[in-house]
Formats: C-alpha cells, structure tokens, sequence
C-alpha cells in the first residue's frame, strides 16, 4: 500500500477530530515513505512554528523508523544517539509527535503533529495512526 492525499487526508481530518476534542489547534504533516509531504493541514490559531516541526516529526519517524518520542530517550546526554538532532541539516526532532505509518512491519509514511504539549501532540498523532489501521483492515 502507499500512502495517497486520499488517506492522507482521511488521517489529517482523524487528528483534527481529536485536536477538537482536546482543545488544542494543530498542525498535522503526512509524509510517504521517503520522508516526502503528501499534505499538510494548520487548523485556525495553531501555532506557526509547528508548521516546520510538524513536517519534520513526520520526517523523522519514517527517517530513523521509530516514534519521535522514543528518539527522545536514545538521543540524551550519555546515549547512543546523543546530538542526532543536529543531522540531516536539522530536521530531526527528538520529541514526541511523529509516526511512522506501517503497513504490517513495512513503513508506508510517516505522521507528525505539533501544536500543543507533547502528550497533546502524541495523542493527535496518535488518533491518525489508529485511523490508519482502522482503514488497513477494513
């Protein structure tokens, strides 16, 4: 399977649902499995640095093929991935908010959301990953 602006579009408006929920605007970024942008949505009020981070979370978890909130440990002081953040010119994002999109252990793109604290960008990203598997299976 890849990932088309139809799905892509399907997991933005799953995240925006939760943002909603939650009270917080978003920006939610869905990339292919390349790290390239299949789209991106600002919901009103969002913050306009999370356009840029939002990209890059979703960037990064198809990059290193892991959450960006489990890049976040490995890449402290003292762990193997110290000073990864300044790789690729930048672009990698060691906290939380960035998925990898997987279809059975194939990763088909990536998700990345930012707007509001990491556990409210988790939760979002979180929403659209969960969508995701919902349209795998059915």
């Amino acid at each position: 399977m890849v990932i088309n602006l139809d799905i892509a579009l399907e997991l933005i408006a799953e995240v925006r649902k939760k943002a909603k929920e939650i009270g917080v605007p978003m920006v939610i970024a869905v990339v292919d499995s390349g790290g390239n942008l299949i789209a991106q949505q600002r919901m009103d009020n969002a913050l306009l640095v999370s356009v840029d981070i939002s990209l890059n979370k979703a960037y990064t978890a198809v990059a290193v093929k892991m959450p960006t909130h489990e890049l976040a440990s490995a890449s402290q002081p003292g762990q193997p991935l110290f000073g990864i953040h300044n790789a690729d010119g930048g672009r990698v994002v060691i906290f939380g908010g960035g998925f990898p999109l997987k279809q059975q252990n194939e990763i088909i793109g990536g998700i990345g959301v930012s707007g509001g604290s990491v556990e409210d960008d988790i939760l979002c990203a979180t929403a659209g990953v969960e969508r995701l598997g919902a349209f795998l299976e059915g």
